[in-house]
């Protein structure tokens, strides 16, 4: 199969989005069971959300519907950032999982701007 047919398996961004979903996940097999569905279930689906509005943005067939998806990729990493911080104030998460996943989120959304604005100025 070739390797670069889906383009956005590349970017750094993809790449790093994964990645934090992969730290999402993480963190979540670490909750206490009375916390996995409630919280758990919308950290995880946020999360995978940034990858998966990146992946489906990169198909659309215009910088405007490709923006669109970013910035819903933009939207779901501040609500899995929000729901992170939120573990933290209840002692749910280790400090160093939260500064992991925190810094790891800061990179995302400088490299989702850099993207949204390379497609502004492209247009």
């Amino acid at each position: 199969m070739k390797e670069n047919y889906f383009r956005f398996t590349n970017w750094p961004v993809y790449r790093d989005s994964k990645e934090f979903a992969n730290l999402c996940f993480s963190i979540v097999r670490k909750l206490p069971k009375e916390y996995r569905f409630e919280v758990g279930s919308q950290i995880i689906r946020s999360s995978n959300s940034v990858a998966l509005n990146i992946a489906e943005g990169s198909g659309k067939n215009s910088d405007k519907d490709f923006n669109h998806f970013l910035n819903i990729a933009t939207g779901s990493l501040f609500e899995t950032v929000a729901a992170i911080d939120i573990l933290r104030d209840n002692h749910l998460v280790t400090e160093k999982d939260f500064v992991t996943t925190i810094e790891l989120a800061h990179k995302i959304t400088s490299q989702l701007g850099g993207l949204k604005q390379k497609l502004r100025t492209k247009g």
